[in-house]
């Protein structure tokens, strides 16, 4: 038997075997593709049963008999990784047009003629014998990649250096991402989207390489794509198979990893809002989950949790669900990805520092969403605006104002189940223009007059004053803020 010298079968190789009988018709750039294996053929598409690397033998019954016809064929075996066409001499071979030939060289695919005095088995036979060495190979790199399952309980390694063990075991770049193309597994990168398949139920086979499904419950957590990598020797499907369960028994310890800081995290908040943690257990929490430095309370109304969760995966955050809102702690870079979700509400905190007390912060983002949703906005940062930094932080000094300044006209509305005090901060937001304001709360600007008369009446101040005007306005926004304007 011819020995190869080289550490893997190629189509040149198979030319240099007496045997064989071999020779060249077109392509002959591509003879240095590699050959894992020789199979016959009279199919008009012979992709979806093949692997890649293979020598396809044909009588000429499959092929077609136009010029076009001859070219898409080449073309869709190129595609699917084959590495040479082998011709049988005469028999049902059509003519074969200039197009055909063009193809392969176009694309150094060898167009290979087998003598009619050459059984095709014999070339299997050949192919068979050359790459014994190497299916030795592959048996020890998947026996070695089921060994990773221990490294990953023994050795505890993170996943870039998992995956980069994989790597050189299979002899393939290894490739992960989320059925959208997104990153699946942290540290581990992401292939090109047009290598990406349109199904599941697609050939695994890409030129180079091979795509495959990572799988978990539910449906695919998205694909794996392993490219030969130059200089090494790939070690097969079956190896790549192996590792796509590696990753998808990675991505069920991450995913489970997540649901319990995900849980832990609303505990937490939780706990802070009922300021049951003192402030260095809270700090100890918060490390935990990354977030240290300057932190900001946000709270998100009209948002699909799931659109939610997406804008903040790649943020350290703790969210919890309190009724129809979502609270969420992190960075106030949280502000800018929240913000551009679709048709969100949001009111974000003044910064803070990680361990404080969050009552005065629930307060702020309460009535940064309530300000949000009335203008229209879709995120409002509490103290952007200049009334705020007039207002005092203690909640006490808040409250005496509201109710020196608006009590009487608060229990009236609440007695009366009027809305004298939304009139009047209506008619203020919009600059004291009367028919504006009255259009926004759809009453007529008479209606709105005399409620504003009924205001100035209860809670003695003469709102045509610059002082009365300016006491009411700081009242109705520290009243904001202690959430009584909802």
């Amino acid at each position: 038997m011819f020995h190869v010298a080289a550490d893997k079968l190629t189509v040149e190789d198979l030319l240099s075997f007496p045997a064989l009988q071999l020779s060249v018709k077109a392509g002959s750039s591509g003879l240095g593709r590699s050959v894992s294996w020789a199979q016959v053929s009279e199919l008009d598409d012979p992709t979806p049963w093949l692997l890649g690397a293979e020598i396809l033998m044909t009588t000429g019954l499959a092929i077609p008999r136009t010029a076009a016809g001859q070219r898409r064929y080449l073309e869709r075996l190129d595609d699917a990784g084959v590495s040479a066409l082998a011709l049988s001499a005469q028999l049902h071979m059509p003519p074969l047009h200039d197009a055909f030939f063009r193809a392969a060289e176009e694309r150094g695919f060898p167009v290979l003629e087998v003598p009619l005095a050459v059984p095709f088995i014999a070339v299997s036979q050949e192919v068979a014998a050359a790459v014994q060495e190497d299916a030795r190979h592959r048996l020890g790199a998947q026996l070695q990649v089921f060994g990773s399952l221990r490294w990953m309980v023994a050795e505890d390694l993170d996943t870039p250096t998992l995956l980069r063990r994989l790597e050189r075991l299979s002899g393939y770049d290894v490739f992960l991402c989320t059925p959208q193309g997104r990153p699946l597994l942290p540290g581990v990168p992401t292939p090109a989207p047009e290598v990406l398949p349109a199904s599941v139920d697609a050939a695994p086979t890409v030129p180079g390489g091979f795509v495959l499904p990572v799988p978990a419950p539910g449906g695919p957590a998205g694909f794996l794509v392993a490219y030969e990598r130059q200089g090494a020797q790939p070690a097969g499907l079956a190896v790549v198979q192996h590792i796509a369960t590696v990753a998808a028994l990675r991505v069920a310890m991450v995913r489970s990893e997540r649901e319990t800081l995900r849980r832990e995290g609303a505990e937490t908040l939780a706990e802070l809002l009922q300021e049951v943690l003192d402030p260095e257990a809270a700090r100890r929490r918060l490390a935990r989950h990354s977030i240290e430095g300057d932190t900001v309370l946000i709270v998100v109304r009209h948002t699909p949790d799931e659109a939610l969760l997406a804008c903040l995966e790649d943020h350290p955050h703790l969210l919890l669900t309190w009724g129809e809102d979502r609270y969420v702690l992190g960075a106030p870079e949280l502000a800018d990805a929240i913000g551009a979700l679709p048709a969100v509400t949001a009111g974000m905190s003044r910064p803070f520092r990680p361990g404080a007390a969050l009552k005065v912060a629930q307060r702020e983002a309460l009535w940064a969403v309530s300000n949000a949703g009335e203008s229209g906005r879709p995120l409002v940062r509490y103290g952007a605006d200049a009334t705020g930094r007039w207002l005092p932080d203690d909640p006490t000094v808040l409250t005496a104002l509201v109710d020196h300044v608006l009590g009487e006209v608060l229990r009236y509305d609440a007695q009366h189940d009027s809305q004298l005090l939304v009139s009047a901060r209506t008619w203020m937001e919009r600059d004291r223009r009367t028919e504006t304001a009255a259009a926004a709360l759809h009453i007529h600007p008479n209606t709105l007059a005399y409620r504003l008369r009924r205001f100035g009446a209860l809670s003695g101040r003469d709102l045509s004053t610059t002082g009365a005007l300016t006491e009411v306005w700081l009242a109705i926004q520290a009243a904001g803020a202690l959430g009584l304007t909802d």
